[in-house]
């Protein structure tokens, strides 16, 4: 994997381009979320009609595969890659997500994470956690992290520190001597409290890792609240390592993170929205000059930045969350990103109203 940054804005977002995979992709980027490594909502023979390479960065967690095949079978068949033909997209795996596989930092204890999954809980064990890594052979993996909620006790959350620093140092280990592929992002965890961010990030920045994974946020943590924590880590960060991100969801979430300086956003907010039964329609120019923005009359607007599905034969969210991004990089090349999130936000606000979904969203 190799990665360069190409552009800066004022603030601290930066635009790069990452080659992993055989694929090079423009940050940031959205890891479109999967189930079981397919985009929810999206056929198969539907991928291709995507943007590329926008849309070819699919995030899965390994936990998904619990039961069904056997990790022996999907090894002999040469990863998810092989088993579900798509050979030109990139894989990023990662234990946890909010749909499939949710952190249970209440079971979690120093021998493995715990998670609540359609199948039940799971304590997965760092080696257990490999053994998925090294069959599934995905281009991108995130190390075995204990994240914890922003309500937790000091002690809690210094132990879920001290927890995926050893769980980190396991997962080097076994993948050295399994010659396990892919980049490794180490997980930095700290919860809300900003030392604890600070010296994990230290940590996992001293390690033998290709890029960063910033876990344990849309936790608990408030709006206010996270740049200091975002800040903390990122200045702990070497610039040439790309950053990804868990947690941050929704638009100005992502504007947020963008503007602190993380490339690579994990989110599942599209999956909630359209489970929701809700399409975005950002008014965004340059979203128009790609074509995804919706023809449909403003009587079936809900609030100036959403249509309602119930009402439409239209499901475009993930065409236009792809065409957010692409705004977003462009506006920092061009030097205006501050300028462009501002007004975006704004804009926001001002059609702020009560949704069926604001619930669900919130928790993407």
């Amino acid at each position: 994997m190799n990665f360069s940054v190409k552009a800066l804005s004022k603030g601290g977002a930066r635009a790069g381009v990452l080659q992993v995979g055989g694929c090079s992709m423009d940050t940031p980027a959205l890891l479109l979320s999967t189930r079981k490594g397919l985009p929810a909502f999206i056929s198969p023979d539907l991928l291709s009609t995507l943007p590329t390479p926008d849309s070819r960065l699919l995030q899965f967690s390994p936990l998904h595969f619990v039961e069904g095949i056997s990790l022996k079978a999907v090894s002999e068949m040469g990863g998810l890659h092989q088993m579900l033909g798509l050979k030109e997209h990139v894989f990023a795996a990662n234990p946890a997500d909010p749909i499939l596989s949710v952190p249970d930092h209440q079971s979690s204890n120093k021998i493995g994470a715990s998670f609540e999954t359609p199948s039940g809980r799971f304590l997965i064990k760092p080696g257990q956690y490999m053994e998925m890594i090294t069959s599934m052979k995905p281009d991108m993996w995130v190390t075995l992290a204990d994240e914890v909620p922003a309500w937790v006790t000091d002690k809690r959350n210094k132990a879920s520190v001290q927890r995926t620093m050893r769980w980190l140092d396991d997962c080097l280990t076994l993948a050295k001597t399994n010659d396990t592929g892919g980049a490794v992002f180490g997980s930095i965890v700290g919860g809300s409290k900003i030392n604890e961010r600070i010296y994990c990030a230290q940590e996992v920045s001293r390690r033998n890792v290709s890029g960063f994974h910033i876990g344990g946020f849309g936790l608990g943590e408030s709006m206010d609240e996270r740049p200091a924590l975002l800040s903390a880590v990122i200045d702990s960060l070497p610039e040439d390592k790309p950053r990804q991100i868990s947690g941050l969801g929704l638009p100005e979430e992502v504007l947020q993170g963008v503007a602190a300086g993380i490339d690579l956003f994990n989110s599942t907010y599209i999956y909630h929205l359209t489970i929701g039964g809700f399409a975005l329609t950002f008014p965004s120019e340059e979203i128009e000059r790609h074509g995804s923005v919706d023809q449909l009359s403003d009587t079936v607007r809900d609030d100036g930045t959403k249509i309602n599905l119930k009402a439409t034969i239209y499901s475009h969210n993930t065409h236009h969350y792809i065409g957010f991004f692409r705004k977003i990089r462009d506006t920092i090349r061009e030097g205006t990103f501050e300028e462009f999130r501002q007004k975006f936000v704004e804009s926001r606000r001002e059609h702020a109203a009560p949704a069926p979904d604001a619930a669900v969203a919130l928790c993407a």
